[in-house]
């Protein structure tokens, strides 16, 4: 079962920014229900990742409030907070992988929030579960790398193994960061539709920034719009037409015309909205 998210008001500033910097977020209300799929879009520095980063905990509001599940993360003491985290999967654009290690060890370290000190110690030495891990890495297409070290991997494959550590993770919350970027377009969209299949049949709730406008228009029921750390809309994917992301990528029209073009079908797509309060 997925998590629901919450946010009220809620801002966020990055540590390391001067005091008249813009926010990284301004202050926005959102919620999302469990099990529900949501892209975020935007143009390069609209606060994409700051927002996966604050529903992961990894960034604390600078105002407002925020509630992963029945919980307010801030407000608990930091063991709690551990075994809250232990609950989601961030994936960044560039995997943390170490690049002498072994691709089965990568894939299997994602089980640790769910084991004990000793199990975890025991993984880490000779690494478990190698069906589930074969299997994962099956559906992004990298059967054969199951043993492989990550250094000898492409930035391609290196993004796959990434996502595949979601399969194996006791997460119930997927934040995902521009899981595509080092993907051409046939992989793009056969990594895309796994990952989103896949969340659904784990009634996993999913948040996934991406670049590539008409995948988010075309694979996700609910679209957030980000631009200079403001939520600009947030809808149904087949209200978002021409003319709002038009506004959206105003002076940055380049990324919205890289990512692919958008034809009518798309800007336009007939798919089932998930209900929400």
């Amino acid at each position: 079962m997925g998590i629901a998210l919450r946010l009220q008001g809620a801002g966020a500033r990055h540590p390391a920014a001067s005091p008249g910097a813009r926010p990284a977020l301004a202050p926005l209300d959102l919620r999302i229900e469990p099990g529900e799929a949501v892209a975020v879009i935007g143009p390069s520095g609209a606060g994409k990742t700051s927002l996966l980063h604050l529903l992961a905990c990894a960034l604390r509001p600078a105002e407002g409030r925020y509630w992963l599940g029945e919980a307010e993360p801030w407000q608990l003491p930091r063991r709690q907070l551990q075994r809250l985290r232990g609950q989601l999967l961030l994936a960044p654009q560039t995997p943390p992988l170490p690049p002498r290690q072994r691709v089965i060890t990568a894939l299997t370290a994602a089980r640790l929030p769910a084991l004990g000190f000793w199990a975890s110690l025991g993984q880490l030495v000779r690494p478990g579960a190698l069906e589930q891990a074969h299997a994962a890495l099956e559906r992004f297409g990298l059967a054969d790398k199951l043993f492989e070290r990550v250094d000898r991997l492409s930035g391609g494959e290196r993004q796959r193994v990434g996502l595949a550590r979601a399969l194996l993770a006791p997460a119930r919350l997927w934040l995902v960061d521009e899981p595509l970027s080092a993907l051409d377009p046939t992989r793009s969209q056969q990594a895309l539709d796994t990952l989103v299949g896949l969340a659904r049949e784990r009634g996993v709730t999913l948040v996934a920034s991406l670049h590539q406008v008409d995948l988010a228009l075309s694979r996700f029921p609910r679209v957030l719009g980000l631009r200079e750390g403001r939520l600009m809309f947030d809808l149904p994917s087949n209200a978002v037409g021409a003319e709002r992301l038009a506004q959206l990528y105003a002076q940055h029209e380049h990324e919205l015309q890289a990512a692919a073009p958008l034809p009518a079908e798309i800007l336009s797509p007939r798919l089932p909205v998930a209900g929400r309060c």
